[in-house]
């Protein structure tokens, strides 16, 4: 019988201590997924939830169900994911106010979201925009809408989706760059928030493009403004705060995947592969569709990506001065 040199059987050695890891490594997922949106159902954020999901769960051969974990402006859903098992199973859909504001407003030394969560992928990035019920009030456009609520302080109702949400520090913004004073009315949600608009209840609300956009079509709502510094393609006839005189004014909202930074390195990597087998053609054209527009980041420069614009919104967060509910 041959002997077995010391090199082969050492080789011998690692390969059988590896088979198990190799073995684990190919099983992944072995069950299902969840993906934890941190807001109600209806809104901006589940919508993105859902897409994303569904695509996913087709590129890794096992459904990813979405779980709805609301409360906090986002951050009870946030601690939920990232303190699952780390095995890939349990995903997250953060925004950056999940990942740049919470911080700031619900600090916990126990859980930090830019620390103990990961990016898998960016899916879209939109304007909030600015509406106004005209059936309750109907100002020309922004301008009007301003020099009102500057000749009026304290006392337009302008409605959020939540406190310290993008909703929000697009007010927050507009009033300490247009030097108004308003009455915040938060709501917790897109859904409850638009309702309130439909009803005339609210003077101005802030609202994501993709929840937005049908009403504002269908004649339910008016547009006066977006957030971004420019145009964007759902709503190229609407002007942008800049365009209206607020100097500076720039303001996005972005949607993304996360999972536990905890993860093995080779499951997070399957998670990108999927993620990014997500973000096909027909996956831009969804968005599109939903009056977003897509948001490509590379894998190797996501990371930095997320890190730099949470410093940005944790630095607009306090300086703004916003406290939690």
């Amino acid at each position: 019988m041959a002997k077995i040199g010391r090199r082969s059987a050492a080789a011998l050695a690692a390969g059988l201590l590896a088979a198990p890891a190799l073995r684990a490594q190919a099983a992944f997922p072995n069950k299902p997924l969840r993906l934890i949106v941190p807001y109600p159902p209806g809104g901006v954020t589940d919508l993105m939830g859902r897409l994303a999901a569904e695509a996913m769960g087709r590129h890794l051969g096992q459904p990813v169900v979405v779980e709805n974990r609301a409360g906090a402006g986002g951050s009870i859903g946030a601690k939920v994911a990232a303190q699952a098992e780390p095995d890939g199973h349990t995903l997250f859909l953060g925004t950056m106010a999940t990942q740049g504001v919470n911080p700031v407003l619900y600090p916990d030394p126990g859980f930090d979201p830019r620390r103990d969560l990961v990016g898998v992928g960016m899916m879209a990035d939109m304007p909030n925009v600015l509406i106004c019920n005209p059936r309750r009030w109907d100002p020309a456009n922004a301008q009007e809408a301003i020099a009102r609520a500057k000749a009026e302080p304290g006392r337009l109702l302008f409605g959020s989706v939540g406190n310290g949400s993008s909703s929000h520090l697009s007010q927050v913004m507009l009033a300490r760059l247009a030097g108004i004073e308003v009455v915040h009315v938060p709501y917790r949600g897109s859904s409850p928030a638009i309702a309130a608009m439909l009803a005339g209840e609210l003077d101005l609300l802030f609202d994501a493009s993709a929840t937005s956009t049908s009403h504002i079509r269908g004649g339910a709502v008016k547009a006066l403004a977006v957030t971004m510094n420019r145009r964007v393609a759902a709503l190229p006839e609407v002007p942008t705060l800049e365009e209206a005189g607020v100097r500076g004014y720039h303001l996005s909202v972005w949607n993304g995947v996360f999972t536990q930074a905890r993860v093995p390195a080779p499951v997070l990597a399957r998670l990108q592969q999927a993620f990014d087998a997500s973000m096909d053609q027909a996956m831009l054209e969804r968005l599109k569709a939903n009056f977003t527009e897509p948001l490509i980041i590379p894998a190797a420069e996501l990371q930095d990506w997320l890190r730099r614009d949470a410093e940005r919104w944790s630095t607009i967060a306090r300086e703004s001065g916003i406290r939690a509910d």
